[in-house]
Formats: structure tokens, C-alpha cells, sequence
């Protein structure tokens, strides 16, 4: 490779995150504006997050969101779980092209569709729609993520090790219980953080499936800008950002933790 292709590479790879990250990084800055006015820097202040914390509405949407990602990617975890294990352990049994089908549609269906799509059924189920309703449309599109995660662990995972205890006397559930399931926990924890953070920052279905009192906190976000920017709104974004950086970082640990154990260096006793 030439200087000159290398240097285009970098130059491209710089505008490309520029573009990215630039405008995230700005919003942060400016939620630490003592102007009321976004585009005018008037100091550093840290007095918006305290009107955040004041604003009730505010702490209100995101107490919902809070709940909401909190059931949908449990319940996530534990049918993304089982849809992992009937593909990795079961072979091929019938009907399992459909079962895929029905596991992977949610990584490549719009949101819009599937947003209406929900919508239609709850009507046609005169289902009130609310919290309850966007906690079942979030499990809906989670646990498809929470199922790749978990398959990717399984596919990986040494069956010697519940054969030998199965020989040593363990039936086969308990032999899930206490090997299968330790040695997969990283990979499952890795799945609940991407359900939970996948509900935490989505607006499109919830759109769809929300009703009375059950305002997330990407919705009121949307409807507080749609009527003007102000640094409030920029500090709850701040929040919204960094707990969904964490909740990214912390699974893409534990999903390295899985892929690339610890090795002991040479010579250590265990």
C-alpha cells in the first residue's frame, strides 16, 4: 500500500466518523451551555441537569422507559434463550427453515413495519394500547438479538463437558443448570444489555403501540423538539447517550470475554 492510498484511507475514515460523532459530540457540549440559547455559548453551566432532575414529565417518561426495557429485555433473554438452544440443539427438525425465518425477520424488518404491523394486531385484539403494549412490541424485536448472541455462544459451547457430567450422574437438566448455563451467562448478560439498550432509544415502535400514560422517554424527547431545541433536552440526550454507550461497552465486553478467554500465562499455578 502507497503513502498516498494510506493517507486517503485515514482522510476518508476521519470525515466518515466526523460525520458521525461530531454532531453527538456538540449536543454534549452544549448541554453544559449557560445560554438558554443552543447555537450561543454563554459559559459553562451545569444548571440544566438540575432542571432536568426538576422536571417531572421528564423523570416521569423515563421512569416508563426504564421499566420497560427492564421487563421486555428479561423476557427477551429468556425466549431468545430457547430459540437458541432449539436451533443449535435440536438439529434439523421440521418446520425449521419457518422457525428461522420467524427468529431472524425482526434484524431485517423496518420499523415502521413492524411498528404498524403490532398496531393492527392490538386493534384487531382490542387490546388498550399502553405500557403493557410496548413492553410486548419490545420483546418482539429484542429477543431476535438476544437469539444470535446466545447461538453464537452455543454453536462454540463443548458439549463434552454435560456429557461428562451426565456420565458422573447429573440428569440432563440439572447439567444445564449448573454447567450449561454458567458457561453461557456472559453471553446471555451480553444479550439483555442489547434488548435493554435497544428498547431504551427506540421511538418508531413505540410510536406506533403507545397510549395513555405511557410516555417513553424518546417520545417526549421527539415532542419537546419538535416545539424548539432547548439545553434541556440536550442534557437528557447527554444522560440517554452515555447509558446506552455503557450498556454497548459492557455488552461488547462480555461478548470478548466469551470470544477470546484469559489464557494463563506460562507457569502459573491454578
Amino acid at each position: 500500500m502507497t503513502a498516498r492510498s494510506s493517507g486517503t484511507i485515514i482522510l476518508a475514515a476521519t470525515l466518515g466518523f466526523a460525520f458521525l460523532y461530531l454532531p453527538i459530540a456538540l449536543l454534549v457540549l452544549y448541554s453544559f451551555n449557560a445560554s438558554r440559547l443552543v447555537t450561543v455559548w454563554g459559559g459553562f453551566s451545569t444548571k440544566w441537569y438540575a432542571a432536568m432532575l426538576e422536571n417531572q414529565s421528564l423523570l416521569d417518561a423515563a421512569w416508563v422507559t426504564i421499566r420497560v426495557g427492564a421487563v421486555s429485555a428479561t423476557v427477551a433473554l429468556v425466549l431468545g434463550t430457547m430459540a437458541a438452544l432449539a436451533l443449535v440443539r435440536y438439529g434439523r427438525f421440521r418446520g425449521r427453515g419457518l422457525f428461522v425465518g420467524m427468529v431472524s425477520a425482526p434484524l431485517v424488518m423496518p420499523e415502521v413495519i413492524t411498528g404498524l404491523s403490532l398496531l393492527l394486531l392490538f386493534v384487531a385484539l382490542e387490546w388498550a394500547r399502553g405500557y403493557w403494549t410496548i413492553v410486548i412490541a419490545h420483546i418482539t424485536f429484542s429477543m431476535a438479538y438476544v437469539a444470535v448472541v446466545v447461538q453464537a455462544r452455543l454453536i462454540s459451547f463443548d458439549t463434552a463437558i454435560e456429557e461428562a457430567a451426565q456420565d458422573l450422574g447429573a440428569p440432563p437438566l440439572r447439567a444445564f443448570f449448573e454447567i450449561t448455563l454458567p458457561l453461557i451467562a456472559p453471553a446471555m448478560i451480553a444479550g439483555w444489555l442489547l434488548a435493554f439498550t435497544l428498547s431504551l432509544d427506540d421511538l418508531v415502535i413505540a410510536s406506533f403501540t403507545t397510549g395513555p400514560g405511557a410516555t417513553t422517554l424518546p417520545m417526549k424527547i421527539y415532542s419537546s423538539v419538535r416545539l424548539g431545541v432547548t439545553p434541556e433536552i440536550n442534557a437528557v440526550c447527554t444522560v440517554l447517550i452515555g447509558a446506552v454507550t455503557m450498556g454497548v461497552i459492557i455488552a461488547s465486553l462480555s461478548i470478548k470475554r466469551e470470544t477470546y478467554p484469559d489464557r494463563r500465562r506460562p507457569g502459573m499455578v491454578s
